[in-house]
């Protein structure tokens, strides 16, 4: 099948887009992969969204901004899909399946017994009936019913990428997204994953907060300032890094009071450690000890964060692109990848990578 995959991440920058031929079991071929920024408008009416969900009752009725939520973000979509088709000399038509992600605006993992809440944003119909074409959605949602944390997901794709790519186990796919994810690919393709601790996100969050741009660029913040060792303790004593895997996180799962009091560039600094340390405490408390770390995912192009995570990880660090990987594309691969496995009702969550019982297929299709 020729799969099209979206992926729009919790920075709410862009919509990623790539096309993958695939069975769900393995990778025919690479098509094209781009990227759409975000409207304001769009990001305007999602960040409403993502706010009222921080405040939802369990219980209570959705917020209201989710409807219009929905429909902003398959319209961002539809959008983005036209326009990259069009570059690329397609047409919907062209395309057998599309894996629509949504856009998150809550995740909370399962916590005292009970469970779990993820909701992504996007009106799947609405899509479907745009481009003509089936839209495979709502992938997290079955996973989170089951009891199982919704996240990560992209495991599946990593082990089958890996494979492609001839990597040797064991290794690891570490995703530096807004929450950093690891996936462990053990000798006989044993998949455990979860999530580390924040990546992007809390330094995102930093930098817009005190200055109104969308990221630290080039990690310059972080290296201008020193890591405040207090404020690292303080950030690393959180119950979640005592908990074995399969875990996740939501963006917004840490404060960033820790380092109020600090300048912005200490604070950038300190928060670049602390994401360079988490996934070090990940990839130790974890029983697979990789060969290799492939890196992907926008931290990736961060070189302050770079040299944190190589001054604490003892396994060797590659980029997505030292193995012929599209970093900034892996994530919409493997919503492309799943949309097929879970057409064929494969799994694509497993006992390893979200804690759910046994391997269970997700994801709703609808057609045109």
């Amino acid at each position: 099948m020729r799969v099209l995959g979206f992926m729009s991440g919790t920075s709410l920058d862009a919509v990623d887009m790539a096309i993958l031929e695939t069975d769900g079991e393995a990778i025919h071929g690479f098509g094209p992969a781009g990227e759409r920024k975000l409207s304001k408008e769009t990001r305007a009416i999602t960040l409403k969204a993502t706010s009222d969900a921080r405040s939802w009752r369990r219980g209570a009725a959705p917020p209201a901004s989710f409807a219009e939520a929905h429909r902003a973000v398959a319209l961002e979509h539809l959008a983005a899909a036209r326009d990259f088709l069009e570059a690329h000399g397609l047409s919907p038509a062209d395309l057998d399946l599309v894996g629509f992600h949504g856009q998150t605006v809550l995740h909370e993992r399962p916590l005292g017994g009970a469970p779990g809440r993820t909701v992504q944003l996007g009106d799947g119909d609405l899509l479907a009936r745009g481009l003509g074409v089936p839209v495979m959605f709502d992938f997290r949602t079955a996973d989170v019913a089951a009891g199982g944390e919704g996240a990560p997901l992209a495991p599946a794709y990593h082990v089958a990428l890996a494979r492609a790519s001839g990597v040797e186990a064991p290794a690891a796919v570490l995703n530096l997204g807004g929450v950093a994810n690891v996936t462990l690919i053990g000798a006989d393709e044993e998949l455990v994953a979860f999530d580390t601790g924040p990546a992007n996100g809390m330094i995102d969050l930093l930098v817009q907060g005190r200055t109104g741009q969308a990221f630290d660029a080039d990690g310059a913040l972080a290296r201008a300032g020193r890591v405040d060792s207090k404020a690292l303790s303080t950030l690393l004593d959180h119950p979640y890094f005592l908990l074995p895997g399969p875990k996740s996180l939501d963006r917004y799962a840490f404060s960033l009071d820790p380092v109020a009091a600090l300048t912005l560039e200490d604070a950038a600094a300190t928060l670049t450690a602390f994401t360079a340390e988490t996934v070090r405490l990940g990839l130790e408390h974890a029983k697979t000890s990789p060969l290799k770390v492939i890196v992907a995912g926008g931290g990736r192009r961060n070189p302050a964060l770079m040299d944190a995570l190589r001054e604490r990880v003892r396994a060797p660090l590659a980029l997505a692109e030292d193995l012929g990987w599209r970093g900034d594309a892996v994530e919409a691969e493997a919503f492309a990848f799943l949309a097929a496995r879970a057409f064929r009702g494969l799994p694509i969550s497993f006992p390893g990578t979200t804690g759910v019982a046994a391997p269970l297929t997700g994801g709703r299709l609808t057609r045109p």
